[in-house]
């Protein structure tokens, strides 16, 4: 059986050394949870936020099949974990992610002349209660918001930009996750609306905002051309790492 950890400085030497924020998010308790089987003297544990679940210490094959529902994306600790995780849900998707170093470096004159590039016909706006109900309606700007569960929990911790084409969002940056020290970055346009650099200028404005506050805007790639994105902001690229992609319909042996 699995249980809820309250007391998440117990776990915090099992995930000693990974510098993942969403992980963060957990551990201080602003958003997230911490998952164990034995809630005294734990030797494993699940952190999970988003669709995303971290599996560090000892293997855990209990922790594993009860996962959290829906779509989850399992972050293993190490080979021992992948090696369960692929035991346990044989048809899940390997993936590779890729890591964004942090203390990342602001240029922020550069910043502000990317922000500053919206075409006629584009506008930018802040994520506000108005705007936070329209990212709502379409799955391609959903994760804006969703993680945080309410409306007024994301206008507390969240920060986020969008931008504005005849009053729908097209493109924005946002906060997937907020840790004490920062945010996790969410971007996306949709694709009729690609390549047309809006996602640069709702980064660069969001980046900004995020350092007038002192919170660090974090970057975590999902493929080569997000780790190509964020080197157009100053950040640079830290290491491979493997994901394992686990649908709601996937089952144990």
């Amino acid at each position: 059986m699995i249980y809820e950890l309250k007391d998440t400085s117990k776990v915090e030497k099992l995930f000693e050394g990974w510098e993942e924020t969403l992980i963060y998010s957990c551990l201080q308790k602003v958003m997230g949870k911490v998952f164990v089987t034995d809630t005294e003297s734990p030797v494993s544990a699940m952190a999970f936020v988003g669709c995303f679940a971290f599996y560090a210490g000892e293997p855990d094959r209990e922790l594993l099949i009860n996962k959290p529902d829906g779509f989850v994306i399992m972050t293993p600790q190490d080979d021992r974990w992948s090696n369960l995780i692929e035991d346990c849900f044989p048809s899940a998707r390997k993936i590779t992610r890729y890591a964004i170093r942090k203390g990342t470096v602001f240029d922020k004159d550069n910043l502000k002349k990317m922000a500053s590039g919206l075409s006629q016909g584009y506008e930018l706006r802040k994520i506000d209660p108005d705007i936070y109900d329209l990212c709502l309606k379409d799955p391609v700007t959903a994760d804006f918001v969703s993680a945080f569960g309410s409306k007024e929990k994301y206008l507390e911790l969240g920060r986020g930009m969008v931008i504005l084409k005849d009053g729908k969002i097209v493109s924005g940056a946002s906060s997937y996750t907020r840790y004490k020290e920062g945010i996790e970055i969410e971007v996306d346009t949709v694709e009729s609306e690609r390549r047309k650099g809006l996602a640069t200028v709702a980064l660069s404005a969001l980046i900004l905002s995020c350092l007038e506050e002192g919170l660090y805007p974090s970057w975590d790639a999902h493929d080569m051309n997000s780790v190509q994105l964020s080197r157009r902001f100053g950040y640079e690229f830290d290491h491979e790492y493997t994901a394992y992609e686990v649908s709601s319909d996937l089952r144990t042996h």
